[in-house]
């Protein structure tokens, strides 16, 4: 590979990490403000997700859960996952008080952290 040919992967890898982080952001939102405001089933999916993407090791999502959700809901959720997969930031830290609010909407729905060994 030349180097201009690299450096164009580069940027088109920089682009597309910056795309999929600014769609999580407001991806994000939507699913932390459901899961601050709102009480159902899928809900408590989505608060399973988000403590998930917040820690993945202390709180694990299944994956088939993404059935059980609404289309819409679902394709949030992919959303950021495409962000997590580019690492470019901690989800949580790409909304306001995101960190605060998804320790409170962990609390809220009741989700454990696991003890400490």
């Amino acid at each position: 590979m030349s180097p201009d040919t690299i450096e164009a992967e580069i940027a088109r890898c920089d682009a597309r990490s910056r795309q999929a982080s600014q769609a999580a952001a407001q991806a994000f939102t939507r699913l932390l403000q459901l899961a601050e405001e709102r009480d159902s089933g899928q809900i408590q999916r989505i608060a399973r997700f988000l403590a998930a993407t917040y820690n993945g090791q202390a709180f694990q999502f299944d994956l088939f859960e993404l059935r059980a959700v609404d289309v819409t809901i679902g394709d949030d959720m992919l959303c950021c996952l495409d962000a997590l997969r580019w690492a470019r930031a901690d989800l949580y830290t790409l909304v306001p008080n995101g960190n605060a609010r998804l320790r409170a909407v962990i609390k809220r729905w009741g989700l454990s952290w696991p003890a400490e060994v």
